[in-house]
Formats: C-alpha cells, sequence, structure tokens
C-alpha cells in the first residue's frame, strides 16, 4: 500500500528531478518534448500540466486594481464605441505619442500601432487564456514596439507574464469616452472613401446609441428599438448589493422614476450590472437626477445590517432567479 502512495507522488511530478535544480524555474519546451525537470516524462504531462492549468484558470475579476474597474467592466460588456486614454508606469517608448484603449478595433485586432506610432488597444478582442488582463497587457507590450502601420494579432500568453496591473498607473485617471461610430479607427475619418468608408458606414450601422451618465459612476443609458435602458457596473459586494435592492424593491424606491422599472441584474468579470426598463421617450439627461437619487438611497440602505424580512427575502431570491453570468 505504502509503495503505491509513493508511486503516485512521483507521477504528479511536481518535485524537481535531477536535470533541474530544486526551486528553479522550469523551462516553457514543445509538449511532446521531455520535460527539463528530468522526469523523464513529456512536458505536456508533467510541469506543463501546471502551466497550461494556470494559463486557463479564470480570473473572475481580471480589472481588480485597476482605476475605473466598473467602467472597464462596461466597456468589455455594454459599450459598442469608445476610447480611454491609458496611461503607463513607465514613460513612453519613443515614438510612441499616445496608448489609447478602444471598445473594438478595424477586424477585431487585439491592438493596432498607428501609422504615426500611436498604440490602440482592443478590449473586446477574443482572449487566448481565462486572464482578460493578461491577455491585454501581452497585446500592449508587443503593440509598443511593433513596427508603425500594423496591427497586433493575438496569441496564447505565458502564465506569468505581466498584467495591466503591472502596466498601467494605478492613479492615472480613466475616464471612457462613448462615441456614436466606429470614426476613432481612423486618425482622419472625413477623408475616408472607397472600401474603407463603406466598411465604416456597415460597423457604425450596428452600433445600439449609448450614453454614460455624468452624474454617476459607470452607468450607461442606452437606446433600442423596443425600450431604453439602464445598466448600472456597481463596484459593491453582490450579497451586500442584492440585500440592499430587495429592501428598496419592498420599500417601493427601487424605480428611476414613472415608467422605470428594475427588471434584475447580471454578473460581469466579478460585479454586479442591475439593469432597468425605461420608457422610450426618457433619454439620458432624464435619467441622471433620478439615478443621483438612486445611488444615495442604494448608499444608505447598504450601510444597514438587520436581518431581512420574509418579503424582503422574497424579493431578493426573484432577482437571483433573473441574474445571469456574462463571464
Amino acid at each position: 500500500m505504502a509503495k503505491k502512495r509513493a508511486t503516485a507522488t512521483r507521477s504528479k511530478g511536481a518535485a524537481p528531478a535531477a536535470g533541474t535544480a530544486k526551486g528553479a524555474a522550469v523551462p516553457v519546451v514543445g509538449a511532446r518534448e521531455p520535460c527539463p525537470c528530468g522526469s523523464g516524462r513529456r512536458y505536456k504531462a508533467c510541469h506543463g500540466r501546471e502551466a497550461a492549468h494556470a494559463v486557463t484558470e479564470l480570473v473572475k475579476r481580471p480589472f481588480e486594481g485597476l482605476s475605473g474597474e466598473c467602467d472597464w467592466v462596461a466597456l468589455r460588456e455594454l459599450v459598442p464605441a469608445a476610447t480611454a486614454p491609458l496611461t503607463l508606469k513607465a514613460p513612453l517608448p519613443d515614438g510612441v505619442p499616445s496608448v489609447t484603449l478602444g471598445t473594438v478595433l478595424p477586424m477585431a485586432w487585439p491592438g493596432l500601432r498607428r501609422d504615426t506610432g500611436a498604440v490602440l488597444l482592443g478590449l473586446q478582442s477574443d482572449t487566448a487564456s481565462g486572464d482578460i488582463s493578461r491577455d491585454l497587457a501581452d497585446t500592449l507590450s508587443r503593440a509598443l514596439t511593433a513596427e508603425p502601420g500594423n496591427p497586433v494579432e493575438g496569441r496564447r500568453t505565458a502564465p506569468d507574464g505581466p498584467r495591466l496591473q503591472d502596466l498601467l498607473d494605478p492613479d492615472a485617471p480613466f475616464v471612457p469616452e462613448v462615441h456614436s461610430g466606429f470614426e476613432f479607427w481612423l486618425e482622419d475619418a472625413e477623408t475616408a472613401t472607397g472600401e474603407v468608408a463603406a466598411s465604416l458606414e456597415r460597423a457604425n450601422e450596428a452600433v445600439i446609441p449609448t450614453v454614460r451618465l455624468n452624474g454617476v459612476d459607470a452607468a450607461y443609458w442606452c437606446e433600442t428599438p423596443e425600450k431604453n435602458h439602464l445598466r448600472w457596473v456597481m463596484p459593491h459586494p453582490e450579497e451586500a448589493l442584492l440585500d440592499a435592492m430587495a429592501r428598496l424593491h419592498v420599500a417601493g424606491a427601487s424605480s428611476l422614476g414613472e415608467g422605470t422599472r428594475l427588471v434584475g441584474s447580471f454578473r460581469a468579470h466579478g460585479l454586479t450590472v442591475p439593469v432597468w426598463d425605461l420608457p422610450l421617450g426618457m433619454g439620458a439627461e432624464e435619467v441622471e437626477k433620478p439615478a443621483a437619487a438612486f445611488g444615495e438611497r442604494l448608499l444608505e440602505t447598504l450601510a444597514r445590517t438587520e436581518p431581512l424580512t420574509a418579503e424582503e427575502r422574497r424579493a431578493r431570491s426573484g432577482f437571483m432567479n433573473r441574474q445571469i453570468t456574462l463571464s
């Protein structure tokens, strides 16, 4: 019995063998090559298994620690066309005048180095691992050294590579600018002609009108053919937020005015996003004051600690049943 346990322990390949000093990092090699640790096993069945798990393991809050985390989530999941200037911890390399985050780039490229040397980073591009922050940081690092006038393709990132939190200045404000279309793709969109102009027009036709509210953080109004909505990315812990929303709903204080209704919420990148239905005629400016008032009510309610009543528990359960997870 003891002999079997010892064999099973060795089969995990976690301990370094003769080929690697104890505590030393094991180099990455091809999946079918012998593992550099000296175990005699293929890399994919030894230390490669740990590396693959590190790459694919989902990071639930990839933007945590960044300035404007809630807006990062909104631009990733809710907003069709927007940009935000990024400030790096280190000085920009020579020939790189600026770095700008964009929701979507042409051809869904992860990154782009303009002819002028400026860098665009695509937030809504496909990612190869479970950590969006690490994938974006890899794209950003490569874009900073790419030849001007070239896109940056996606690739699988190393599990120990830098993350956005390592590259971006945490004290610099994150200020998104929402656009009505994708003219930010071009440095001079007014002069676009031919297929470029046609492609831009097709992309703009699919944009849902969206506005970021000014009076509260990370709340986005949007207009759809059937009704308008307000989607508000909130930083509060989910359990406390759901309790507060249930209390407000039972008290008749969860709406944003006549004809509006809190319809539920969804999770995105570790944060909760309540959603309200709005009448078609209710524009973004009309939502500003009701949203600010709701924000004050919410903060007051979040401070309450007494147990929920039976009616509040039912309301909370209803919110939970209507909640979906996007990431």
